[in-house]
């Protein structure tokens, strides 16, 4: 698969290193230039590349938002990914939404995209140190999976079952987005997937 990741902070950084252990292809870009990212690059060898956001998701099969919510909006023109598997892994931290999830806004902002809402519930470090390919599924850690494209999900839970945790499905975009946002149940509480599914009831 041909990924890229925007946003090259911490937890961009840790998803660029699981994409490419996993052998994906992944581009990633950032807001102080491709310059900036010689160190990752040079750390992750010839699967990853740097580029501009619109030079990042051309030709990628899937692209993962992890910039500041605010930033996004405005950050790729609608049409760069349209029809392509886009992630929100961001946190509106503050922002007043008028009662909707976060990701309602995202999906208005690229409405030709794959939305899926994912990737944005677990701290840095977890994600980079907890997963556990050899564990059985039931006890891997939980990544929240909501969207209302079937094949977009399954996309990404294929991504997530690489790299050791377990995914679980929460619903459409809005029902399960607001789950997994600031404030939800599942935020910042690493589960597995059985007690996901108890704090979930199903």
């Amino acid at each position: 698969m041909k990924a890229c990741v925007l946003g090259a902070g911490r937890i961009g950084a840790t998803l660029a290193r699981l994409l490419v252990a996993a052998g994906h292809e992944v581009r990633i870009a950032n807001a102080s230039g491709p310059a900036r990212l010689a160190p990752l690059l040079a750390e992750l060898g010839p699967a990853a590349t740097a580029g501009s956001p619109a030079d990042a998701v051309e030709g990628a099969d899937l692209a993962v938002l992890m910039v500041p919510f605010g930033s996004a909006r405005t950050l790729l023109p609608p049409a760069s990914v349209a029809g392509k598997v886009l992630v929100d892994a961001m946190n509106a931290f503050g922002d007043d939404l008028g009662g909707r999830g976060s990701s309602e806004l995202v999906a208005e902002w690229y409405p030709a995209a794959r939305l899926v809402k994912s990737l944005n519930t677990m701290h840095f470090e977890t994600l980079a140190t907890a997963g556990r390919p050899d564990a059985e599924p039931a006890e891997r850690l939980a990544h929240y999976v909501a969207g209302d494209d079937r094949d977009a999900r399954a996309t990404v839970s294929g991504l997530i079952r690489e790299w050791g945790f377990a995914p679980v499905e929460t619903g459409s975009l809005r029902t399960g987005g607001i789950l997994q946002q600031p404030g939800g149940p599942l935020f910042d509480k690493p589960l597995t997937e059985r007690q996901a599914r108890v704090v979930l009831g199903f």
